[in-house]
């Protein structure tokens, strides 16, 4: 039930915008949601494939048990049964040779300490002490990590080639969506001791999940039932142009159209390739714009290949490593939501950092893809594809190359009344649904924060 005469507005229907509407809604707010398309999720949502007749996502998203905040806003709309959590994933080489990827247990440090089949002990012995310098550096790091990318990082920490190869430098570009060769080190550092710490306080060390249904389900359907039961609007083609500021408080959000969205207090959850024009009102709002303007955009393609056969798969994702020095995610959808083989099998291609698949027509990449399958599974030689869906997101996220550490500015304005959302805003983690969720949550407390109106 609604207990506050003021009206709180949120621009932009992501995730960020999402857990903002249903946070704000379950304290009894009165929420009206303002998404630009006609459809929620932002850049999380599943998509129709006609021609396959399946519903696979624009981009196949993995979850780190430490993600407390989307837990939260998972439990808050009921979906959090939708999260697994495998005993690890796999490693794959050209000619299908395979390695396991641990995450709990003791196979975990082999894993951490030597991965690559071909390490010799004197590589993992080198592999374990450079893990130790990279685990006590993001604790404790030196000045240098913001003028280092993080290939120089883990040449100065004394990380063995094979260990790069058969894990760092993939997990960097997983975590960051960046190549090692441009990525900022200080990225990479607060991320591993943002994992570390919650380690400690779990007990338990940080482990890879995925969701076992499609991502409306996960996010969206279910924020949905939130808002029929707290009564918030959802406006769709609703497009913001700026925010009304007078007197240091807010007042509406004026749309394209030219109409006003009454408003007491705003939370603005666009991305930071849309945050132009919005800010014109608050004092800040150069700085805010010209952040958003230097951490810019990554791409990352996603292709849903259908196929007449199974790869082989033994886990859930695996990664391609070496070769050509592509670094891929296959994800078996059969082994991850257990659709049905009747018509074909789904697999989902994650390529991130891709700033020349982008630019590829829709034939050169499923051409491109299935060439690297057939280089790692040799099930895949003969194999045809049914229905090839490839998904280009130009803005997947913001870059986190060297010289982007510290542009992240904060959900606080010098407005009271107006935050900032979303996960180019600053949080403990990278391009994350974690980082987007973090952010909303800082959101809404502020807001929650206000004196109560007498």
């Amino acid at each position: 039930m609604v207990n506050d005469p003021r009206r709180y507005v949120v621009i932009g229907g992501g995730l960020a915008g999402l857990a903002s509407a249903v946070w704000l809604a379950e304290a009894g707010k009165q929420v009206t949601l303002l998404e630009r398309r006609g459809r929620l999720g932002g850049r999380t949502h599943a998509m129709k494939v006609e021609a396959a007749d399946d519903l696979p996502d624009n981009g196949q998203h993995v979850i780190a048990s430490g993600y407390d905040h989307l837990f939260r806003y998972l439990t808050s709309v009921g979906t959090r049964q939708y999260v697994a959590f495998p005993q690890g994933g796999t490693l794959r080489w050209p000619g299908g040779r395979s390695t396991p990827v641990v995450t709990k247990g003791w196979g975990a440090w082999r894993t951490l300490f030597g991965a690559h089949p071909d390490a010799s002990l004197l590589d993992r012995l080198r592999a374990a002490r450079a893990t130790a310098r990279l685990g006590w550096q993001s604790l404790h790091q030196p000045d240098y990590l913001a003028d280092l990318t993080t290939e120089q990082w883990f040449n100065r920490v004394g990380m063995p080639a094979p260990a790069r190869e058969a894990l760092w430098d993939w997990l960097a570009l997983g975590l960051a969506a960046e190549p090692v060769q441009q990525e900022s080190a200080k990225i990479l550092a607060d991320l591993l001791a943002t994992g570390i710490r919650l380690g400690m306080k779990h007990r338990r060390a940080v482990t890879i999940g995925y969701p076992t249904t499609d991502l409306d389900t996960l996010y969206i359907t279910g924020a949905q039932r939130v808002f029929e039961k707290y009564g918030v609007e959802v406006r769709h083609r609703a497009v913001a142009r700026r925010i009304n500021i007078d007197n240091g408080a807010v007042t509406g959000v004026t749309l394209a159209d030219g109409s006003i969205v009454p408003a007491d207090a705003v939370v603005c959850a666009v991305p930071n390739s849309n945050i132009g024009g919005l800010l014109d009102d608050l004092p800040e709002y150069s700085e805010i714009y010209a952040a958003a303007d230097k951490l810019g955009v990554t791409p990352i393609v996603s292709t849903n290949l259908y196929l007449d056969r199974p790869l082989g798969t033994e886990a859930e994702f695996e990664a391609l490593i070496g070769g050509t020095g592509v670094i891929d995610e296959v994800f078996d959808r059969q082994r991850m939501t257990g659709r049905s083989t009747d018509q074909a099998w789904l697999y989902c291609l994650t390529t991130s950092g891709a700033y020349e698949q982008i630019h590829k027509t829709n034939e050169q990449i499923i051409d491109e893809q299935m060439r690297l399958l057939r280089r790692y599974y040799p099930a895949a030689e003969n194999a045809e594809v049914v229905q090839g869906h490839v998904v280009r997101m130009p803005k997947a996220t913001f870059s986190q190359v060297l010289g982007t550490h510290g542009l992240r500015p904060d959900q606080r304005t010098s407005v009271p009344t107006l935050v900032l959302a979303g996960d180019w805003t600053a949080t403990d983690w990278s391009a994350t649904m974690e980082s987007a969720v973090q952010s909303a949550a800082k959101a809404v407390d502020l807001l929650l924060a206000l004196p109560s109106l007498p």
